[in-house]
């Protein structure tokens, strides 16, 4: 038999288990969530996305939806992560020229138990994926990164905004 342990991290059990956390006991509340990342790529590659002449159509729309979506289904992805009735989505991107990249934005909303962190951090990441992929064949080497949440609001332990 294993001895119990104390760990601060919550998708252990006493016994160093994972599971799924049980947030019953919690209270619903507004919650929110904002995530950030970047992809930076070849300037021509970017002149694709911003001039509409990708060769797979609206890249950014595309990836857009693609975000949205992937934050309704973040717990078919992430084996503990909770179900969440998502109330708002929403996701922006800004081209950056100088640093020949792309910034996508997302933020999450619930009425719930928990929080949106991990659905604007899937949103996200599956953003930068999308526009990854409608891209590869003009670049290769692509590369994401950046990516954080930068503020949460809402729950017992409430706001919380990234430092600079």
């Amino acid at each position: 038999m294993s001895k119990p342990t104390s760990s601060p991290l919550t998708h252990f059990d006493g016994q160093g288990q994972a599971h799924m956390v049980d947030v019953s006991a919690k209270a619903e509340t507004h919650r929110i969530a904002v995530a950030t990342g970047t992809i930076r790529m070849q300037p021509a590659t970017l002149a694709l996305i911003t001039g509409g002449t990708a060769k797979k159509g609206d890249v950014l729309g595309v990836a857009r939806i693609a975000a949205i979506q992937a934050s309704k289904r973040t717990s078919d992805l992430i084996p503990l992560c909770h179900p969440l009735p998502i109330t708002r989505v929403t996701v922006s991107f800004e081209t950056d020229e100088a640093a020949s990249e792309v910034r996508c934005t997302a933020q999450v909303e619930t009425l719930g138990r928990t929080g949106v962190e991990m659905e604007a951090l899937t949103a996200v990441q599956v953003g930068l994926l999308t526009v990854y992929d409608m891209c590869k064949a003009a670049d290769r080497g692509m590369v994401m990164g950046g990516i954080r949440v930068l503020e949460k609001h809402g729950g017992k332990s409430g706001d919380w905004v990234a430092s600079p």
